[in-house]
């Protein structure tokens, strides 16, 4: 059996016991699968708002994603995203509130993504320097940048003609475009796919790119052969959390408008989820993202309709995960068998 064929066999027994899983949960859930399933795609292809809305949904998981990808690729487990997107939306937020026009959507973006790379370089060089695990940092980092939001928001931030903890509304100047009104769908979404783009270039077509597979393989034998290990890390850590800011950038700018506490939902943790799914490769990040928005908004429409709870969602994605993760480790036991 060719390995092309052995991975449509397996990924089709992942999607048919995803499936059958998913059918158990319905009926303990007191509704008809079938009714269930029916409603489950009419709220992705229903309509053109909810199909938008997956899109939607799937820009800041691109993002987040990527990031995850790219610093998994050198073996930096980058496990802040989630505060990697605070921090860029914060920064945002900054300039939002100060530059208007073109400028100030340019002048965002930019500073998202350099203040969400700085804030994945603390765990790089922490990492490097002092051998302290990057996992343990990156999660440290996602509590303060979260809490700093929320300081933010309630204090120098905060609307002075409101009573709630948020930020006066951006310039209507600094809004990112509507691709499609009256939907959501946004030029967010076309960054995002430029991004992956740009980073799929950047590491299949370039020399950066092959040290920092090299280092992500072995880094022993990338040391040997003259790639400084430390430099693509940081370098990776930099991108990864880049990317991960920009997610914030795009959410303030283009669908809150506004600084507010919870703006990520949690999508920084579900990029390793993403990142995991898509193989650390830039278009697999694409179509895990866009998957897992459209099981999101599908599970919103039946709990609407149905009552049957959307965490039967986040069940089936947890599944998903450890049947790949499972796939993986039989592959490498039949490979260490050979």
């Amino acid at each position: 059996m060719t390995d092309k064929k052995e991975k449509v066999i397996q990924g089709l027994v992942i999607a048919l016991i995803t499936i059958a899983v998913g059918t158990v949960l319905i009926m303990m859930s007191n509704a008809n699968p079938a009714e269930a399933y029916a409603n489950f795609f009419k709220g992705i292809f229903g309509n053109l708002n909810g199909f938008c809305e997956v899109f939607v949904k799937a820009t800041p998981l691109i993002f987040t994603g990527l990031g995850c990808a790219v610093a998994f690729r050198t073996g930096f487990f980058n496990i802040g995203a989630e505060g990697q997107f605070y921090v860029g939306a914060l920064t945002a937020s900054m300039v939002a509130l100060n530059v208007q026009g073109a400028a100030g959507i340019v002048l965002a973006l930019a500073a998202g993504f350099l203040a969400g790379g700085v804030w994945a370089l603390i765990a790089a060089v922490f990492k490097a320097k002092l051998g302290i695990s990057e996992i343990i940092v990156t999660i440290m980092l996602n509590y303060i940048a979260i809490n700093f939001v929320g300081i933010a928001v309630r204090t120098f931030l905060m609307d002075p003609a409101g009573s709630v903890p948020q930020s006066a509304k951006f310039d209507s100047s600094v809004w990112l475009p509507q691709l499609l009104p009256p939907t959501r769908l946004h030029a967010g979404f076309i960054l995002a796919l430029v991004s992956v783009a740009v980073v799929w270039f950047l590491l299949e077509k370039t020399t950066v790119g092959y040290e920092i597979k090299v280092v992500g393989f072995n880094k022993r034998a990338a040391a040997c052969n003259g790639i400084s290990v430390m430099k693509n890390i940081v370098i990776s850590a930099f991108l990864s959390g880049g990317l991960a800011g920009m997610a914030g950038v795009v959410e303030v700018l283009a669908i809150q408008k506004k600084l507010l506490e919870g703006i990520s939902s949690n999508c920084g943790y579900t990029a390793v989820l993403i990142a995991l799914m898509a193989g650390n490769h830039p278009v697999g990040v694409i179509v895990a993202s866009v998957a897992m928005a459209a099981m999101q908004v599908g599970a919103n429409t039946m709990q609407r309709q149905l009552g049957v709870p959307s965490a039967i969602v986040d069940i089936l994605i947890g599944l998903v995960v450890l049947l790949i993760l499972a796939k993986g480790l039989i592959r490498r036991k039949k490979v260490k068998n050979a």
